[in-house]
């Protein structure tokens, strides 16, 4: 696949060392050339310095050839201008942007744009660790993070655990 990242924070970063080692095409874009430092010296792709909202830039960085297109940068303003760019002046098929703000992900989201907000789903798993009496080896982002799921219960088996652990003393 042909990617294009919109910013070399630690998620544009990550991404493109994930997606590097899979073997994918990648070719990162950044305001910074010091952001470029994060990749590492393994990292294979590309780097284009400059404004991923700016035509001309995306152009350099091999926009009409992309597969795909993740904007990641910290501004949620840049990162919708930046996907709504790649998806509607571009073509790209696969578009997704990072979004903190969740009401303005839900919005864009029903308007098309594929958006994922940090927000949101940093609080579902905070969520989902406070609630999940399951002792872990490792965090639920840390699953994530590898490819696997959080373990679930459900609450017939979180009611059992919890009522076992009542009877023996456990929570104690």
């Amino acid at each position: 696949m042909r990617l294009l990242i919109l910013g070399c924070g630690r998620v544009g970063a990550t991404l493109a060392n994930l997606m590097n080692k899979d073997g994918h095409d990648v070719t990162v874009i950044d305001l910074s050339n010091d952001a470029f430092d994060r990749l590492g010296a393994e990292f294979e792709g590309q780097t284009i310095v400059g404004d991923g909202t700016d035509e001309d830039v995306l152009v350099r960085a091999g926009i009409e050839e992309a597969d795909a297109f993740a904007a990641v940068t910290n501004g949620d303003n840049r990162n919708i201008m930046a996907a709504q760019i790649a998806k509607h002046t571009f073509g790209v098929h696969k578009v997704i942007c990072r979004i903190y703000d969740p009401i303005r992900q839900e919005t864009y989201n029903a308007l098309g744009l594929e958006s994922i907000s940090p927000t949101v789903v940093g609080a579902k798993l905070m969520k989902t660790a406070l609630l999940n009496d399951a002792p872990r080896m490792q965090s639920a982002v840390q699953s994530i993070a590898e490819g696997r799921g959080v373990p679930q219960q459900n609450a017939a088996e979180r009611e059992k655990s919890l009522t076992t652990k009542a009877a023996t003393g456990e929570n104690r």
